[in-house]
């Protein structure tokens, strides 16, 4: 059950995110989408006198917002972004020290085999020259 939960947790996080940036997708479509009506709108327009001429404020206004809801838009997703480098690399360092940690607990534990080898091969030594010892004496 805590399983099912967690899971129903996840999914509406997960849509809740794919909401959020369906919306921020769409925004920003509208907007390109109005830049260009403005832009060709300006394009069909005849050309008038000086005095009758339309003034650049209002395309370079559309611009700006363009420009603005692209830097939100892309402001979210590079923090995102840099959030995850940051979360890789200290994963990265921590995957490092862990490799290094088990090489040091190998090679203690080769050390520790080696060690334990010769103190077995000393042991049966000495008791077969107790064995034999031991045979000398009953033979006499």
């Amino acid at each position: 059950m805590n399983a099912t939960n967690r899971t129903e947790e996840a999914e509406v996080e997960t849509s809740s995110e794919v909401d959020s940036n369906l919306a921020a997708v769409s925004e920003v479509e509208a907007g390109i989408r109005d830049f260009v009506r403005n832009d060709i709108a300006y394009l069909r327009r005849p050309v008038a006198s000086p005095e009758t001429a339309p003034t650049d404020t209002n395309t370079d206004a559309t611009v700006s917002n363009v420009n603005s809801l692209i830097q939100r838009v892309a402001g979210t997703s590079l923090a995102e972004i840099e959030k995850l480098i940051g979360e890789l690399e200290s994963l990265r360092d921590l995957l490092h020290a862990e490799g290094q940690r088990v090489q040091r607990e190998i090679s203690g534990y080769a050390q520790l085999s080696q060690a334990a080898m010769k103190s077995t091969r000393m042991i049966a030594d000495n008791v077969s020259q107790w064995k034999r010892a031991a045979d000398g004496l009953r033979n006499s």
